[in-house]
């Protein structure tokens, strides 16, 4: 190895152990101000916004939109829109909810969203979400059809005014309330369980901030019991005996099981009961 290379190796190992240093200084002292009524710095925003493109970018690589112009599928992506993305996103004349306004950073217009991400990329952010953005993940919440219903409607929607918008509104009535597994293909039958689509729905639908569960990333109090060795236990809530298919009547509804418990009911869909029993049949203890 020549000499430069050899001071050019030692310079950017010192510059990035600087940077490690430096980093962890502000994270440990607390200077670094995590409140949402501080925007975040210029810099902390930049890299916030390059690593959303590139990762999107990367993941929708070779992604093919379905035919969008049916307009059937707009006034349908309309309804979901109005029920689910109004509330933090705002429409043409419509302000965002009180509490969408004190997110950080703030919810993107999807308005100008339409115009800046392909179809493939808008649909892939609905279904995914963006962490520590406040974006949720919809996939269990709605179907893929349902999602590329949304893309088509915000395909058209830079191009209404708010009095374009207001007449939509007024023209198609709002969607009933329904339950997650409304939103599945009903000519699907639930295929068997799988562990590890089981272990992203038990994050998805908020478990850790209960439960202590091995895999899963979640706060540091919960108010149920560990879920490290589920699956050695003879009972499940001491009153069903433990089994897959016990699993996932207790799952999606708790209530019935035991009226005194303070498990709520999640919506689960039987298939997502289904991934998430075949995960927690992995934790056994010692493991």
């Amino acid at each position: 190895m020549t000499t430069w290379k050899r001071i050019a190796g030692i310079t950017l190992a010192i510059s990035a152990a600087t940077a490690a240093l430096l980093g962890g200084a502000v994270v440990y002292t607390g200077l670094y101000d995590v409140s949402a009524t501080s925007q975040h710095t210029a810099f902390v925003y930049h890299l916030l916004e390059t690593s959303l493109r590139r990762s999107v970018k990367l993941r929708t690589s070779g992604t093919e939109a379905p035919a969008l112009e049916d307009p059937a599928r707009m006034v349908n992506g309309f309804r979901h829109f109005r029920a689910h993305c109004v509330q933090c996103h705002g429409a043409p004349g419509v302000a965002p909810q009180p509490f969408a306004l004190g997110l950080t950073p703030a919810p993107a217009s999807l308005v100008e969203a339409a115009r800046q991400w392909s179809a493939a990329e808008t649909y892939w952010i609905i279904r995914n979400g963006i962490k520590m953005s406040g974006m949720p993940a919809w996939q269990y919440r709605m179907s893929d059809q349902e999602i590329w219903d949304v893309v088509a409607f915000m395909k058209i929607l830079p191009a209404l005014s708010p009095a374009d918008y207001k007449s939509w509104d007024s023209r198609h009535a709002p969607m009933p309330a329904q339950k997650a597994e409304a939103s599945t293909d009903a000519s699907q039958e639930p295929r068997l369980g799988d562990a590890v689509a089981g272990q992203k729905a038990l994050q998805q639908y908020l478990c850790a901030t209960c439960h202590v569960i091995p895999g899963i990333v979640g706060a540091n109090r919960h108010v149920g019991p560990p879920l490290a060795g589920i699956a050695d236990r003879q009972y499940i809530a001491g009153v069903l005996p433990n089994t897959p298919t016990n699993m996932v009547r207790w799952l999606r509804d708790p209530a019935k099981v035991d009226p005194l418990s303070a498990m709520p009911d999640l919506g689960l869909s039987e298939q997502d009961a289904r991934d998430i029993a075949a995960f927690l049949h992995t934790l056994r203890d010692g493991e």
